[in-house]
């Protein structure tokens, strides 16, 4: 290595020192760049490949752009929904469940739901509506938890109305983090803290919803829904929904599509066509406006296979323990629509 003189020439023709530069050995640059190469392919093949159960945190929050221009009412909802689903949630140090019981007048499974919330105090809340008649709770635990409630009809916006009433009643308590609506004859089939670990840990929320071609399904939208919805985008589905914070939000803060299902989803419509709010609203709104976020099933189990107009009463004599085995162990959700024909999600 030669180094460089310096001429004093005064202090004026004063010049520096040439520092000798380290260059890296060839073998170094060549692993250089095998590094940086590996990174860039791996990246790229995340973003092409991803995980099968991966969704993207942001793009997939949010509704796909229309092909058509927006009304102002539309623009306005988008734009509060996005900021919602789009806003981290609130980190609770003491996150809880809120269970909200829709019935019509006393529960009968009070005791039992007692040993189900027992010994796990500070972790669960609880809401009662009571739609047509209050009576004294048998359980202490239920004690104090009615809500103010109005009445229900059976089919009728009023339905949504109740559910409604209840999220924006548990949405008061900040550390409520998940939300589950469940009747009267609701029971539980696993311990507290396998669904508390379940429900807290999913990314999702359990939204029944599916399309369904048949006369029970499309044939109950209304053009009357244009242009906010269309049918290619009404969705039905069972209405016990179990859903996080985010979701609730949504429902709160949503008034334009709650009007349309309001005038124009009801018993008794034009044509002969009988459409049930409780089963078209919810799966409607989120397959428009948060489709990744909700798991397409419930975590309710409902049995439709009698083809009535309300699910499968189990009695006494039905509650053996391979039922209760089976009910638990189903990993798959079926959808039987009215055209009979059969769909499937996996639970996730």
């Amino acid at each position: 290595m030669k180094w460089y003189q310096v001429w004093k020439l005064g202090f004026g023709d004063m010049k520096g020192v040439t520092v000798p530069r380290t260059r890296a050995s060839p073998r170094r640059r060549i692993w250089i760049s095998v590094v940086v190469i590996f990174i860039a392919i791996t990246v790229l093949w995340a973003y092409l490949y991803p995980p099968q159960d991966y969704t993207y945190p942001v793009r997939d929050w949010f509704p796909s752009e229309p092909t058509r221009e927006l009304t102002d009412a539309e623009t306005a909802a988008r734009v509060v929904f996005r900021q919602i689903l789009s806003t981290p949630p609130f980190i609770s140090r003491n996150p809880k469940i809120a269970f909200m019981f829709l019935t019509p007048g006393k529960l009968p499974f009070e005791k039992l739901w007692e040993l189900f919330f027992k010994g796990h105090e500070g972790r669960y809340t609880i809401y009662v509506h009571a739609s047509r008649e209050k009576h004294e709770h048998v359980s202490p635990i239920f004690v104090g938890r009615d809500i103010h409630s109005e009445k229900v009809g059976w089919g009728m916006i009023t339905m949504v109305d109740a559910e409604r009433r209840l999220l924006a009643k548990a949405l008061e308590d900040i550390d409520n983090q998940h939300f589950v609506l469940l009747s009267d004859s609701c029971v539980p089939l696993h311990n507290f803290d396998y669904v508390y670990d379940f429900l807290m840990g999913s990314r999702h929320s359990f939204l029944d919803c599916f399309h369904d071609p048949g006369p029970h399904g499309v044939y109950r939208y209304s053009k009357n829904m244009l242009p906010e919805v269309r049918e290619s985008e009404f969705r039905k589905g069972s209405q016990w929904f179990s859903m996080k914070r985010q979701h609730a939000m949504v429902v709160i803060a949503d008034s334009l599509y709650y009007s349309k299902f309001r005038l124009y989803c009801r018993p008794g419509m034009e044509e002969g066509r009988n459409c049930y709010a409780d089963e078209h609203y919810l799966p409607t709104l989120f397959h428009m406006m948060d489709p990744a976020g909700i798991a397409n099933w419930s975590v309710t189990y409902v049995d439709w296979s009698e083809g009535k107009w309300h699910p499968r009463s189990f009695r006494a004599k039905d509650v053996t323990y391979e039922r209760l085995k089976n009910m638990t162990s189903i990993d798959v959700s079926y959808h039987i629509t009215s055209d009979e024909k059969v769909s499937s999600s996996r639970a996730i």
